[in-house]
């Protein structure tokens, strides 16, 4: 029966003697040399009906695997096995060229992944594509490419959390590959749009704040695609209700005066009653954004009585029903829903008609909160110093 290249692991033979990469994961066992691995791989390929020759090239093993890797992509209609096995001695050999040739190598085999069987065993390619990225040394420059074509392939198939996308190792990645500024931006712009498309709202939320919080002041412009999306989305996140960050961030700070921006502030300090007059002088716009009116008036309701909590720890049936827009009949419908969002803790009290506010989340967190923190905390110093003179008081009586 035939067989495919390289069922092996990951040990190169010379002279009878293994030379083991620890580093290197790729299930593949290389017992021959580079030339003849690579002849072996033309064979093979050539059987299956690519265009190649059998005759290595007298330039070198680079031009071999360019030759190799232009051709592969009609290999992956056969069985995974087969398929990985073929990938991963193209990748073993792929491995050991200098860093300058084993970029353009690699973006031209990522390529092949991505858009030979686009749609197709996303499953196949994805491994194919981990098989080269933890192959590679951890600060390999090539390692960008192969990990925004994970990123690409995960999120065409719902994959995105069998691919590292925690912000703190993705941050030290694109330091250990030197990235310029562009492509920096390309990476965290792509894994923030998978993270989208697969539901993960809260860590894309993460990966745009620090995409836009990378831009200066000279080149905050350029992210104004990127500052609008981001506010879009915040806003159209069923579980976001604070947006004071996003108004400190340079490319969001470039919006100001447009209606974007001024829709944000609305949501970060404004009341329902701001709400509504804006959408009456801009409904269209609300529209365009694809965003929806009664959900928006809904987290407005939220967030209004967020910004009253916050000044009163008991409010009337009759402000409630005046600011938020509601009937009285609504009003403990919408305070239980509120208390289930977590972002403010109260009880009503029906007798009386009124709501208790016992806790809420300040919708901005600026130099006052942080003082009324500070104070608070010097009370408590306070207080538990005088239970301390207190205790040591009884003891020595």
């Amino acid at each position: 029966s035939e067989v495919t290249p390289s069922h092996r692991t990951w040990a190169r033979c010379r002279g009878g003697r293994a030379e083991v990469t620890a580093a290197m994961s790729v299930p593949a066992f290389i017992d021959i040399t580079e030339e003849d691995q690579a002849s072996e791989l033309r064979s093979y390929l050539k059987s299956k009906g690519a265009e190649i020759s059998e005759e290595n090239s007298e330039c070198g093993l680079h031009v071999d695997l360019a030759h190799i890797i232009e051709v592969c992509d009609i290999c992956l209609k056969e069985d995974d096995k087969d398929v990985e096995s073929v990938m991963n001695s193209i990748v073993s050999l792929l491995l050991i060229l200098e860093t300058e040739k084993q970029e353009a190598l690699t973006e031209s085999l990522c390529e092949k992944l991505l858009k030979s069987r686009e749609g197709e065993r996303p499953s196949l390619r994805l491994q194919l594509l981990r098989n080269l990225f933890h192959g590679m040394e951890e600060n390999a420059p090539a390692r960008y490419i192969v990990y925004c074509s994970l990123i690409k392939v995960a999120a065409s198939c719902n994959a995105i959390q069998y691919i590292p996308t925690d912000l703190d190792q993705v941050r030290k990645w694109i330091s250990d590959w030197n990235l310029t500024v562009d492509k920096k931006h390309h990476v965290l712009r792509l894994l923030y749009e998978a993270l989208v498309d697969c539901k993960k709202s809260d860590a894309a939320a993460k990966i745009m704040v620090e995409l836009l919080g990378s831009y200066t002041e000279d080149n905050a412009s350029q992210a104004r695609v990127d500052a609008h999306r981001c506010i879009v989305r915040a806003l159209n996140d069923q579980n976001t209700f604070l947006f004071d960050h996003l108004l400190a961030l340079k490319p969001v700070r470039f919006l100001e005066g447009e209606h974007i921006h001024d829709l944000l502030t609305i949501f970060v300090s404004g009341k329902l009653a701001a709400y509504v007059k804006f959408y009456q002088n801009n409904k269209d716009f609300i529209d365009s954004l694809g965003l929806s009116h009664e959900q928006n008036t809904a987290k407005m309701r939220l967030l209004t009585l967020m910004g009253m909590a916050v000044e009163n720890k008991e409010i009337s049936f009759d402000t409630l029903q005046q600011e938020l827009q509601i009937a009285e009949e609504e009003v403990e419908a919408f305070v239980i829903d509120a208390v289930r969002t977590k972002m403010v803790y109260c009880k009503i009290d029906q007798t009386q008609r009124k709501v208790i506010v016992s806790h809420t989340t300040h919708r901005t967190f600026g130099k006052q909160q942080w003082q009324q923190l500070y104070d608070s905390l010097n009370s408590w110093k306070q207080n538990l110093n005088q239970v301390r003179n207190s205790l040591l008081s009884l003891s020595t009586a």
